[in-house]
């Protein structure tokens, strides 16, 4: 007689909780597991923000347009998914930063806007003289104190200062996390940039010498790969395609989660509809509001109520190539905050992606919104898609209307590690371990932002729910 299944309930289709799925009846299948795998998704499609519109040729990202390609779990995931013949490096090509109403080239040698070199360092025109011998400083100060989360602002002021911060390292950095650099999370976010400071003491020397050998590879003829990779076919496609390999009874989609309780050995899961569905171990791929609110009863999940999440939105325009004068040698810029730019940075979708465009057209991709400058993103399509090109000509000429813009705006989306972060989380990991076993998180709140760190997450988690089934006795020996 067959052993009764367990039940894993994985609440939130996006990255992190597909991955979970998928991997989890993979796991079931091959071992011959009893569990009863259910993803309960509160919209009515999976994939979150991995969102793709095709029109008239082009193919457009209204989330993430990329992945980067040392990042190897999403390779591996597509190859499972049967995916991989659909994935494309990005063409390499200049990028800007927009300072005083000026493009200027990011200066060679630069990782993550700390240089590297000197020469491309001393000759950019986006540092004034003082500004270049403050951040010479780097060579002589100290460690900063062992151990101790900072600011990435406060610990990249102190090496750098603050004009490298504001022209450099601020755009690139606050780019990533839509987040304000003064109050994200050094440890949470780019640990290896302290953990460089130790060992080298000065950031620039140690950047330089731990630098991979691939900056300094021999000269060949072929053009160098991207270091990001994409889907042909968009990333939608790549969620879906992760979909069709899901048992389609285990989906429910247009399933809120309301509360959840625990009873026994047991979670009670409440949906909005009415209906109590029994979990003997829960996957929460949801964002960090969301798990508070599901959990609200349980103290310990208070912390996140205070942790905060910005709004951003992004506009792609579609023209036909004689629109666009004063075109740029290169694949788009980042905008200092000094500026009077709304935009944050524009991706020459057309020059860094070449599938995503028709032949004779150019496709401009900008992002507004960031963290303490939110209310543009509640603007209409035509005031957004007006300030865009408003700002927009500043730095090129634009002489015809879009033939079409999409805006796609992303609320209270963008969570953010402020300092603390990683210890906010160890603290309520703790309680979650001792008062619902059984119970793992994943997703873009809590251990990265980007869709492979989503996509590690789902895949511990997975191993954590094996392990804890494993513990209560249940899933041992496959069912005879």
């Amino acid at each position: 007689m067959a052993e009764e299944k367990q039940k894993v309930v994985i609440i939130g289709g996006g990255i992190a909780g597909l991955t979970s799925a998928f991997y989890l009846q993979k796991a079931a299948k091959e071992l011959s597991l009893p569990i009863e795998i259910k993803l309960v998704e509160a919209s009515h499609r999976l994939g979150g923000k991995l969102q793709t519109v095709v029109r008239d040729g082009f193919t457009i990202e209204r989330g993430p347009d990329s992945f980067l390609a040392r990042k190897t779990s999403m390779i591996r995931l597509a190859k499972e998914v049967g995916m991989d013949d659909q994935l494309v490096h990005n063409s390499t090509g200049k990028s800007y930063v927009l300072v005083n109403e000026r493009l200027h080239s990011m200066p060679g040698g630069s990782i993550m806007g700390i240089p590297t070199e000197i020469g491309p360092f001393i000759t950019s025109g986006l540092f004034s003289l003082p500004g270049k011998l403050r951040a010479a400083a780097d060579f002589v100060l100290p460690r900063s104190e062992s151990g101790k989360d900072q600011s990435l602002g406060e610990f990249f002021r102190r090496r750098l200062g603050d004009e490298v911060v504001e022209n450099l390292i601020e755009p690139l950095l606050s780019g990533i996390y839509a987040g304000d650099i003064d109050q994200l999370s050094l440890m949470s976010t780019f640990p290896q940039f302290y953990e460089v400071e130790q060992k080298y003491r000065s950031l620039i020397l140690g950047m330089k010498k731990s630098t991979p050998a691939q900056q300094k590879k021999p000269v060949s003829t072929e053009k160098p790969k991207g270091a990001f990779l994409t889907f042909v076919s968009g990333l939608q496609s790549f969620a879906e395609a992760i979909e069709a390999k899901l048992d389609p009874a285990s989906i429910l989609k247009g399933h809120r989660v309301d509360k959840i309780m625990k009873t026994d050995n047991q979670y009670e899961i409440y949906l909005n509809n009415g209906e109590t569905i029994y979990a003997d171990s829960i996957i929460a791929a949801t964002p960090h509001q969301v798990t508070q609110m599901m959990f609200s009863q349980y103290h310990f999940f208070e912390p996140f109520k205070s942790v905060p999440s910005t709004s951003v939105a992004t506009v792609a325009l579609a023209f036909p190539e004689e629109a666009v004068k004063q075109d740029i040698d290169g694949t788009g810029f980042v905008v200092s905050r000094n500026g009077d730019y709304s935009i944050t940075a524009c991706t020459w979708t057309h020059k860094k992606w070449a599938h995503s465009t028709p032949k004779g057209k150019v496709l401009l991709r900008c992002y507004v919104g960031r963290a303490g400058d939110e209310t543009i993103v509640d603007l209409s399509d035509d005031q957004i898609t007006k300030i865009v090109l408003d700002d927009l000509n500043k730095t090129m000429k634009i002489t015809m209307k879009p033939d079409f813009a999409i805006v796609s705006r992303w609320k209270d989306s963008m969570p953010q590690y402020t300092v603390g972060h990683k210890q906010r989380l160890e603290t309520i990991l703790a309680y979650v371990k001792e008062e619902l076993p059984g119970v793992f998180l994943a997703g873009a709140s809590y251990g990265g932002v980007g869709v492979p760190d989503c996509i590690d997450q789902g895949e511990a988690a997975v191993k954590s729910v094996l392990d804890y089934l494993k513990g209560t006795g249940i899933s041992k020996e496959a069912v005879h």
